[in-house]
Protein backbone atom coordinates (compact mmCIF):
# COMPACT_ATOMS: atom_id res chain seq x y z
CA UNK A 1 0.00 0.00 0.00
CA UNK A 2 1.32 3.61 -1.13
CA UNK A 3 2.20 5.46 2.10
CA UNK A 4 -0.06 8.33 3.43
CA UNK A 5 1.31 11.30 4.51
CA UNK A 6 -0.04 14.19 6.24
CA UNK A 7 1.93 17.60 5.90
CA UNK A 8 1.16 19.95 8.71
CA UNK A 9 2.10 23.64 8.55
CA UNK A 10 1.82 26.00 11.62
CA UNK A 11 0.77 30.00 12.46
CA UNK A 12 2.09 32.57 9.63
CA UNK A 13 3.82 29.98 7.10
CA UNK A 14 0.96 31.27 5.19
CA UNK A 15 3.01 34.36 4.98
CA UNK A 16 6.29 33.20 3.44
CA UNK A 17 7.46 34.51 0.61
CA UNK A 18 6.64 37.86 1.77
CA UNK A 19 7.34 37.47 5.84
CA UNK A 20 10.93 37.51 7.12
CA UNK A 21 12.35 36.77 3.37
CA UNK A 22 15.87 37.25 4.38
CA UNK A 23 15.48 34.28 7.11
CA UNK A 24 12.40 32.21 5.01
CA UNK A 25 13.06 33.23 1.39
CA UNK A 26 10.76 34.23 -1.19
CA UNK A 27 9.15 30.57 -1.82
CA UNK A 28 5.23 30.72 -0.86
CA UNK A 29 3.55 28.00 0.77
CA UNK A 30 1.47 27.44 -2.03
CA UNK A 31 4.66 26.73 -4.27
CA UNK A 32 6.04 24.16 -1.26
CA UNK A 33 2.72 22.24 -1.48
CA UNK A 34 2.90 21.70 -5.14
CA UNK A 35 6.67 21.00 -5.02
CA UNK A 36 5.59 18.50 -2.88
CA UNK A 37 2.74 16.97 -4.31
CA UNK A 38 4.76 16.65 -7.78
CA UNK A 39 7.28 14.60 -5.68
CA UNK A 40 4.32 12.44 -3.96
CA UNK A 41 3.08 11.62 -7.21
CA UNK A 42 6.75 10.45 -8.42
CA UNK A 43 7.04 8.51 -5.46
CA UNK A 44 3.42 7.05 -5.83
CA UNK A 45 2.20 8.07 -2.19
CA UNK A 46 0.08 10.03 -0.95
CA UNK A 47 -0.56 13.47 0.36
CA UNK A 48 -2.42 16.07 2.38
CA UNK A 49 -1.32 19.51 2.89
CA UNK A 50 -3.09 22.05 5.91
CA UNK A 51 -1.80 24.53 7.37
CA UNK A 52 -3.15 26.83 10.96
CA UNK A 53 -2.84 29.45 12.91
CA UNK A 54 -4.44 27.75 15.71
CA UNK A 55 -2.89 25.32 17.76
CA UNK A 56 -6.10 23.18 18.39
CA UNK A 57 -6.95 22.63 14.85
CA UNK A 58 -3.41 21.44 14.66
CA UNK A 59 -4.18 19.06 17.56
CA UNK A 60 -7.62 18.25 16.02
CA UNK A 61 -5.63 17.70 12.45
CA UNK A 62 -2.51 15.34 14.46
CA UNK A 63 -5.57 13.10 15.76
CA UNK A 64 -7.36 12.93 12.36
CA UNK A 65 -4.31 11.38 10.96
CA UNK A 66 -4.50 8.12 13.45
CA UNK A 67 -5.50 5.07 11.16
CA UNK A 68 -5.73 6.94 8.30
CA UNK A 69 -1.78 8.51 7.65
CA UNK A 70 1.33 6.62 8.20
CA UNK A 71 3.70 9.42 9.01
CA UNK A 72 3.16 13.40 9.78
CA UNK A 73 5.64 16.32 8.48
CA UNK A 74 4.96 19.16 10.68
CA UNK A 75 6.59 22.55 10.61
CA UNK A 76 5.32 24.07 14.40
CA UNK A 77 6.55 27.12 13.54
CA UNK A 78 6.35 29.78 16.66
CA UNK A 79 4.18 26.66 18.29
CA UNK A 80 7.96 24.67 18.34
CA UNK A 81 8.96 26.58 21.66
CA UNK A 82 5.69 26.57 23.16
CA UNK A 83 3.04 23.55 22.45
CA UNK A 84 2.69 20.99 25.20
CA UNK A 85 -0.73 19.98 23.42
CA UNK A 86 1.46 19.58 20.10
CA UNK A 87 3.85 17.45 22.08
CA UNK A 88 0.94 15.59 23.61
CA UNK A 89 -1.10 14.99 20.17
CA UNK A 90 2.20 13.40 18.77
CA UNK A 91 2.69 11.39 21.29
CA UNK A 92 -0.33 9.64 20.15
CA UNK A 93 0.61 9.42 16.75
CA UNK A 94 1.70 5.85 16.23
CA UNK A 95 3.76 6.72 12.88
CA UNK A 96 6.83 8.73 11.62
CA UNK A 97 6.73 12.25 12.56
CA UNK A 98 9.36 14.45 11.32
CA UNK A 99 9.97 17.98 12.13
CA UNK A 100 10.53 20.34 9.42
CA UNK A 101 12.05 24.04 9.93
CA UNK A 102 12.71 26.45 7.05
CA UNK A 103 16.02 27.94 8.84
CA UNK A 104 18.58 26.23 10.29
CA UNK A 105 16.56 27.22 14.45
CA UNK A 106 19.83 26.17 15.97
CA UNK A 107 21.60 29.14 14.45
CA UNK A 108 18.66 31.84 15.47
CA UNK A 109 18.31 33.74 18.46
CA UNK A 110 17.32 32.56 21.41
CA UNK A 111 14.25 32.60 21.30
CA UNK A 112 13.90 30.29 17.99
CA UNK A 113 16.59 27.95 19.29
CA UNK A 114 15.22 25.35 21.00
CA UNK A 115 12.40 23.30 19.94
CA UNK A 116 9.91 21.46 22.52
CA UNK A 117 7.98 19.51 19.94
CA UNK A 118 10.92 17.73 18.39
CA UNK A 119 10.93 15.39 21.98
CA UNK A 120 8.04 14.12 19.95
CA UNK A 121 9.12 13.66 16.77
CA UNK A 122 11.16 10.46 15.36
CA UNK A 123 13.34 13.27 13.50
CA UNK A 124 14.24 17.03 12.76
CA UNK A 125 15.01 18.33 8.97
CA UNK A 126 16.03 22.25 9.63
CA UNK A 127 17.92 25.02 7.54
CA UNK A 128 17.36 23.50 4.29
CA UNK A 129 14.97 25.95 3.10
CA UNK A 130 11.67 24.58 1.03
CA UNK A 131 14.03 21.67 0.18
CA UNK A 132 13.14 20.25 3.46
CA UNK A 133 9.89 19.76 3.07
CA UNK A 134 11.12 17.27 0.15
CA UNK A 135 13.76 15.95 1.97
CA UNK A 136 10.99 15.04 4.85
CA UNK A 137 8.92 13.14 2.46
CA UNK A 138 11.39 11.08 1.07
CA UNK A 139 12.94 10.08 4.74
CA UNK A 140 9.27 9.39 5.75
CA UNK A 141 9.14 6.74 2.27
CA UNK A 142 12.26 5.77 3.71
CA UNK A 143 11.38 4.79 6.94
CA UNK A 144 7.99 3.01 6.13
CA UNK A 145 9.97 0.76 4.00
CA UNK A 146 9.49 2.06 0.57
CA UNK A 147 12.57 3.07 -0.45
CA UNK A 148 16.19 2.01 0.48
CA UNK A 149 18.14 2.94 3.12
CA UNK A 150 21.06 3.20 1.11
CA UNK A 151 22.03 4.71 -2.41
CA UNK A 152 21.21 1.63 -4.87
CA UNK A 153 24.74 0.68 -6.38
CA UNK A 154 24.41 2.14 -9.74
CA UNK A 155 24.09 5.37 -8.40
CA UNK A 156 27.08 4.87 -6.29
CA UNK A 157 29.50 6.87 -8.97
CA UNK A 158 27.13 10.04 -9.41
CA UNK A 159 27.22 10.29 -5.45
CA UNK A 160 30.81 10.60 -5.36
CA UNK A 161 30.88 12.58 -8.15
CA UNK A 162 31.67 10.30 -11.01
CA UNK A 163 29.08 8.61 -13.53
CA UNK A 164 27.14 5.95 -13.32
Amino acid sequence: MAARIMILNGPNLNFLGIREPHIYGSTTLGEIEASCQALADHLGVSISFHQSNMEGELVNLIQSAHGKADAIIMNPAAYSFTSIALIDALKIFEGVKIEVHISNIHARDELHRHSITSSACTSVICGLGPYGYLAAILAAVQRLGQLPATIPAALHGIAAGGKA
